[in-house]
């Protein structure tokens, strides 16, 4: 038989998570599903040692730290998550609820959706140069799971976003080297993160380097480095122990992309109001919507879970008069977090 609940989330990220809260916090039930086999998204897969600089009241927290707290927070809400099983089919049924099919065969009969699995099913963008593809995964690699075991390595970063730059300054003072190539002068990462790069540069802490991996340097198996081209066409080998690809994701939105829902440049449309798509009852939050002036930051997703919880209070019941109770002071928040025991 179908689990009957009120919420599916789909995707056990950071913003599907905090949504757990938030809908918790109105005492509403929700079941999670993430093709992953781990709960935390692109943080926990990708970059669990990520340092993350704009979490309010942390200074800095890794990312898998984040699940991890995100995790403690939902603890007392007991939901139940469905792990390794991507979401293979949604239709809506006659009464207006959702039937859900993942490719587990587990299947759902939901109220409602709410759709925050970040850039859908997402892979790293491939380092593609000649010779790469003998050494993925052993020379080179898509994310940093130990970062203390870089210690007296001379590596290279290739990328110009966020990612690139955290652990360019992550990691500069650990390791023997680090040189930073970028294709471009101009970069994507916060303008604070690419000052202080710059200052490391200057100051001889680590070598940033402008231009286009040719290949991959290596000598009966074993791997020495790049060769990388400037904007002038010279060629420079660049020896390394170790490289780290951070040019971003490759995201496919998968069957999520065959439910009818207004699209926009694989991003799902959605109203700043409540965070629900074209079709009702169905939400989203996190890096998979767009709406004017949206910004892809965790920050952002949590702001939008907490407004989709009210909008799936009010899909749920209509005509219920809801009242914003904070969780400071109101016994009934106190009691759902279990801080106080029903009398």
């Amino acid at each position: 038989m179908p689990i009957q609940t009120d919420v599916v989330i789909i995707g056990a990220g950071p913003a599907g998570l905090f949504q757990v809260f938030e809908l918790g916090l109105l005492d509403i039930h929700a079941h999670v599903v993430d093709s992953l086999p781990r709960i935390g998204g692109q943080c926990g897969e990708l970059y669990p040692e990520k340092p993350i600089y704009d979490i309010p009241a942390y200074p800095v927290i890794g990312a898998q730290e984040l699940v991890d707290r995100l995790m403690e927070q939902i603890e007392p809400f007991n939901s139940q998550f469905h792990l390794g099983q991507a979401v293979t089919g949604l239709e809506r049924k006659d009464n207006g609820r959702f039937a859900l099919l993942t490719s587990t065969g587990t299947e759902f009969d939901t109220a409602t959706v709410i759709i925050a699995a970040g850039l859908g099913a997402f892979q790293p963008r491939q380092l593609r140069a000649p010779g790469a593809v003998d050494f993925n995964d052993k020379c080179i690699h898509y994310k940093i799971t130990q970062a203390q075991e870089l210690v007296g390595k001379d590596i290279i970063i290739l990328g110009g976003g966020d990612s690139a730059l955290d652990w360019t300054l992550e990691l500069h003072d650990k390791v023997k080297s680090l040189t930073l190539i970028h294709r471009r002068v101009d970069y994507r990462a916060q303008p604070v993160s690419v000052k202080k790069m710059k200052t490391l540069a200057e100051n001889g802490a680590i070598r940033e380097f402008h231009g286009m991996v040719r290949e991959v340097l290596s000598d009966d198996g074993e791997f020495h480095g790049l060769k990388v081209a400037d904007a002038e066409g010279n060629t420079h080998d660049i020896d390394a122990d170790e490289v780290y690809v951070f040019w971003g994701l490759s995201p496919n939105l998968g069957p999520v992309g065959e439910w009818g829902l207004d699209i926009d440049k694989r991003q799902i449309r959605v109203d700043t109001e409540k965070f629900q798509t074209s079709e009702t009852g169905i939400f989203a939050v996190g890096d998979i919507n767009t709406y004017p002036g949206k910004k892809k930051l965790i920050l952002s997703g949590f702001h939008e879970a907490a407004l989709a919880a009210f909008g799936v209070q009010k899909h749920l019941d209509p005509d219920k008069r809801v009242f914003l109770q904070y969780t400071t002071t109101s016994p009934v928040m106190h009691k759902r977090l279990g801080l106080e025991k029903e009398k």
